[in-house]
């Protein structure tokens, strides 16, 4: 299959090129019209209770979605903003859509006791179109906001899905624009050219357009939360940057063995080639078991990024092939300096962790194993608008309320759905709770509404949930709300997870079986994967759940991580770990495919790819970090966790633990037993053997 892609674009560049170029066009096009589209809606699980109780009250309750708007900054029983708060309200009660918009005057609780702040709860009709709902909250919204007064906020509902994804188009522009221009400066100093650093980002376009493709299709069938779009951006430009870097380091050295271009393009995808599409393979499997989980966001995430990633790595054996094939004669090979060694500061640090392997194991392994500690109290909440960076209107608007109001207000209540048949014992008991409204629903079920102490997700919300469900028994009961979605969601994660590990893991195995014909290296990878991934998360739980220097990243220790977080940080970063891995692991059997034994093996392979590896994690690191000064607390997670997960892999576990892990091996590492050993040498991929190596390169990559 490459060297049919390889010809192709050989052959007809051009052709190639446009036909590149009219999918950017199509992505930052068409694809940008997911922006419109996001989400903020993210712990729904399709079947759950949850679930299916708030489907039957949007089928059945006359009201709608809520948004909440708050004034404040002055007296608010003076009479000029009284007249203009009721003014507003009476207008808004006559916007078309509109349900309800109580009098905050008259209404307890919607008054500040402070008289500094009132708070206007506008609840649109049930069953509105998308298109009519958005029409009755923008009207409802721009009426508020023309009150004069030091503070209005408008957010909730559809208008806060609006804003966020507003934000996160701004946020996605403010990351490229800082991170393209660093990305380009380093590589202008790896390569030392402007042609050859200028194709890194050429590919890294096309991932960010294959970003917005990708999310634009799927939002077709699907919700798509506007935490996507961040994540499939940063990972579709890191990851292209990655692929384009390696295959242009090894088109460099082809061409010191060849002056032919096109030929040093065949022999680049022929062994690169191979290495990108074995790791483009490994990061989508990684990412497969997101899919285990039922849950949309997650499943829309895992088939969103993992088609990001197939972007990358087609548009690295293709694109790239057709623009070396036309641009290509003029970069130069790699520079030749016959007086020095080719990585020899990697090739030290081969050495001295194969000599001292036992002492290596002994000290990496405990240190990543109590960076990982903090794991063990992880714990997941929906989060409020804390989460959100301080400019945004939805974090203004809670600020205020937390300032003027008594802790609680506005929190989503833990809504009760009784059905026609219950037992009036059980019901009168639901009815009882501590601040619980009741109202009747057409066709008979009543609507209990339980406001909780404290957040809309702590253990006093999430306990309300699992006491009303315990006190229902088997009457025909349901209960819903934020709180209720927050258990429901925990439940499903405790209960696939186990089948996602197992997914990934076997997944994982059978490729690099597949490329190393050895069922040990598979075990060892997986292990020190583990550990660089434990450390990482480790340190994202103590950042922002504990609060450690929370403060320097501009967030705040929240007491738990966005549910968000923990499953796409491991699923991505594992992947990203099998990106360096398999660099190495194709440097390594090239080695041993010379004739080199096991041990001078590992020295050459951590020689010919460290360069590689570290520049491209440092380059990943930059991206994942343009990409956390939105300020968005899920964001700021995942990127944190992403960028420690890569830097200890490519760093501590692939230079220090990997050669010395495979020194204690020695050769058996590449040992499997004969079945399967025959089952590879027949259908096992194989990476093509590289000339030997020339006169030894310059320092430059």
């Amino acid at each position: 299959m490459l060297s049919t892609l390889t010809r192709a674009a050989t052959r007809r560049p051009l052709t190639v090129i446009l036909l590149w170029l009219l999918f950017l066009l199509l992505g930052f096009g068409l694809g940008t019209g997911v922006f419109g589209r996001l989400s903020d809606d993210v712990p729904d699980v399709p079947g759950t209770e949850s679930e299916l109780a708030d489907q039957y009250l949007s089928r059945t309750d006359p009201a709608g979605e809520t948004v909440t708007a708050v004034v404040a900054g002055e007296s608010v029983s003076d009479a000029a903003v009284r007249a203009q708060v009721e003014r507003a309200v009476a207008e808004v009660r006559k916007i078309a859509g509109v349900a309800a918009v109580p009098d905050p005057y008259a209404t307890p609780g919607l008054t500040a006791r402070d008289g500094q702040a009132l708070i206007i709860p506008v609840t649109f009709e049930g069953g509105l179109d998308d298109d009519a709902e958005a029409d009755a909250t923008d009207a409802a919204a721009e009426r508020i906001r023309q009150i004069e007064a030091p503070e209005v906020h408008v957010s909730g509902g559809d208008l806060l899905g609006r804003q966020l994804g507003e934000r996160a188009q701004e946020d996605v522009k403010n990351a490229e624009l800082i991170s393209l221009p660093v990305v380009l400066a380093l590589l202008l100093v790896v390569f030392g050219g402007l042609r050859a650093a200028a194709l890194p980002l050429v590919i890294a376009v096309s991932g960010i357009a294959g970003a917005f493709l990708a999310l634009f299709a799927f939002s077709e069938v699907t919700d798509i939360s506007v935490y996507a779009i961040q994540v499939t951006t940063m990972l579709g430009l890191g990851l292209a940057v990655d692929y384009a870097l390696l295959m242009l380091v090894r088109f460099r050295e082809e061409r010191r063995h060849t002056d032919d271009v096109v030929e040093a393009v065949h022999r680049t995808v022929a062994a690169a080639g191979r290495t990108v599409l074995f790791s483009g393979l490994t990061v989508a499997v990684s990412l497969t078991g997101l899919l285990v989980f039922p849950s949309v966001f997650l499943r829309s995430m895992g088939l969103a990024v993992a088609a990001v990633v197939v972007v990358d790595m087609l548009a690295a054996v293709t694109l790239l092939p057709a623009l070396l094939t036309k641009f290509g004669g003029k970069i130069p090979p790699a520079r030749v300096r016959p007086d020095a060694e080719e990585g020899r500061l990697f090739a030290r640090l081969a050495r001295f962790a194969a000599r001292r392997r036992i002492a290596v194991v002994a000290t990496v392994v405990p240190v990543l194993l109590v960076l990982a500690l903090p794991v063990a109290g992880l714990t997941i909440n929906l989060g409020d608008a804390r989460q959100l960076p301080a400019s945004t209107e939805a974090r203004q608007l809670y600020d205020t309320v937390e300032a003027h109001f008594p802790p609680g207000t506005g929190v989503s209540p833990v809504t009760v759905v009784v059905r026609p048949g219950t037992d009036p014992v059980t019901a009168e008991r639901i009815g009882a709770l501590s601040g619980a409204e009741s109202r009747q629903l057409p066709g008979g079920s009543t609507v209990v509404e339980v406001r909780p102490p404290g957040s809309v997700d702590g253990e006093a919300a999430t306990g309300l949930v699992e006491r009303i469900r315990e006190l229902r028994g088997d009457e025909p009961v349901e209960v819903t709300g934020s709180a209720a979605r927050l258990v429901d969601f925990r439940e499903m994660l405790a209960a696939r997870a186990p089948w996602a590990a197992a997914t990934v893991l076997a997944g994982i195995f059978v490729l690099l079986f597949a490329f190393t014909g050895s069922v040990l290296i598979p075990l060892r990878t997986i292990a020190t994967t583990l550990l660089s991934l434990g450390a990482a998360l480790g340190a994202v739980v103590w950042v922002f759940q504990d609060g450690h220097l929370a403060g320097l990243l501009g967030a705040e220790g929240l007491g738990a991580l966005s549910l968000t977080a923990p499953p796409l940080i491991i699923a991505i970063a594992f992947g990203l770990a099998m990106d360096y891995e398999l660099f190495i692991l194709a440097r390594m059997r090239e080695a041993r495919e010379r004739g080199e034994d096991e041990r001078e093996a590992v020295v050459t392979g951590l020689r010919r790819s460290g360069r590689v590896v570290t520049c491209a994690a440092l380059l990943l690191a930059i991206v994942f970090g343009a990409f956390m000064t939105g300020g968005f607390s899920p964001i700021l997670q995942i990127g944190l966790g992403l960028t420690l997960a890569v830097l200890i892999d490519a760093t501590v576990v692939r230079m220090l633990l990997v050669p010395a892990t495979m020194a204690l091996l020695g050769r058996r590492a590449w040992w499997a037993p004969a079945p399967l050993r025959r089952i590879h040498d027949r259908f096992g991929l194989r990476e093509a053997a590289a000339p030997a190596p020339g006169p030894p390169v310059a320092t430059k990559v």
